[in-house]
């Protein structure tokens, strides 16, 4: 997966750089087809103490791409709060997808039986 990391008033480190990429790997896990992300880290200092820190991602996959944005007062915690969006996502994507089968194949099962009985 390519990583696209840009920053606005965050000086970044290895260490948030390291847990960025320990998060984007578990998201991997959960969609291999993932093509990119782009992660956005800012800090506004205009803002309260308590929502200063912000961080979005947009994670490209096939289809619409999935975004998902939280500003919380720790960077870290903002991390976690994004992969936790993100992840909800593929999981709603992937039983949506699951559903559409069991759909289809019920509809299948239940013409296999109809025309059994004719």
């Amino acid at each position: 997966m390519k990583l696209i990391l840009s920053t606005h008033n965050v000086t970044l480190t290895k260490a948030i750089e390291d847990h960025i990429l320990g998060r984007l790997d578990k998201l991997e896990h959960l969609d291999r087809w993932a093509i990119d992300a782009r992660v956005t880290l800012e800090h506004d200092h205009t803002r309260v103490p308590e929502k200063a820190f912000g961080c979005s991602m947009r994670l490209g996959v096939r289809g619409p791409d999935l975004f998902a944005k939280d500003i919380k007062s720790d960077l870290y915690v903002a991390i976690d709060a994004v992969t936790k969006k993100i992840e909800q996502q593929i999981r709603k994507r992937h039983n949506k997808h699951k559903a559409a089968k069991h759909q289809d194949a019920a509809k299948l099962k239940s013409a296999r039986r109809a025309s059994d009985e004719s």
